[in-house]
């Protein structure tokens, strides 16, 4: 039998190692979940990449919308929160735009609750927000959403822990197996400070990566305030994303 003092040790071994890049270790004790999805064994090369294409989504430009892209016109009436508009052009590593590139987000209502079965979190949900969109980036790399601010939400990681207000982005490249998932934040959020999932993040410049900038140009008059959050897929300035197995 396994003993707590080997676990605590593993543990321990594991959170030392950094991942290629600068990215943080896939175990980061701080996030309490990370114990126990962070994998123990290496990693298995897969030998018929093209198999597992036969077993994932797939897409086709003509199922993306430019209703996909707006949050707030899916339901009868309007979603209850402050309206934002975000935009971000999807680059390489040398600054190519990448075209055609779908982006999907999804997040929480203005009150910070999902919509999923499995939220515990006492806050009321919106029966005209769901919380979840997607758009392709266009010729010049860039995409655009019409969203709602989400809000702060508990999420029971350690004594009085809050998430700050977050958006997850998913990109997915040419193929499902290239999928990469990073978070946008807001500028001057002070649960930063408290947030282990944000913290697991040491590189002060990486961590401002993570941070969309407030553009008076891209706000809708009368209508929604501007946010630029653009994204870096490798290289030195990239974007940093979940579970990066380079």
């Amino acid at each position: 039998m396994v003993t707590q003092q080997e676990i605590d040790k593993e543990i321990a071994e594991l959170a030392g190692r950094v991942t290629p890049g600068g990215h943080p270790p896939r175990l980061y004790p701080p996030y309490r979940s990370s114990i126990l999805r962070s994998p123990r064994q290496p990693l298995t090369l897969v030998t018929d990449p093209d198999a597992i294409e036969l077993w994932t989504p797939v897409f086709g430009t003509g199922d993306v919308t430019e209703l996909d892209a707006d949050l707030t016109v899916r339901h009868s009436g309007e979603p209850i929160g402050e309206r934002i508009t975000v935009t971000g052009r999807v680059t390489d590593r040398d600054g190519r735009p990448v075209r055609n590139q779908l982006v999907e987000i999804w997040q929480a209502n203005a009150a910070g609750r999902y919509v999923h079965r499995r939220e515990q979190h006492p806050a009321p949900l919106d029966p005209n927000f769901t919380g979840a969109g997607r758009a392709l980036t266009d010729a010049n790399g860039d995409y655009r959403f019409t969203t709602i601010k989400p809000g702060p939400y508990p999420w029971g990681n350690h004594v009085n822990a809050w998430r700050p207000a977050h958006i997850h982005f998913s990109l997915f490249g040419t193929a499902f197996t290239q999928r990469l998932v990073t978070q946008m934040y807001f500028p001057g959020d002070p649960l930063f400070a408290y947030d282990p999932i944000f913290q697991a993040v040491t590189d002060p410049a990486a961590q401002q990566r993570l941070i969309a900038v407030y553009d008076h140009d891209r706000s809708v008059p009368e209508f929604s305030l501007g946010f630029r959050f653009d994204i870096v897929l490798d290289g030195p300035s990239a974007t940093y994303f979940e579970e990066d197995h380079q």
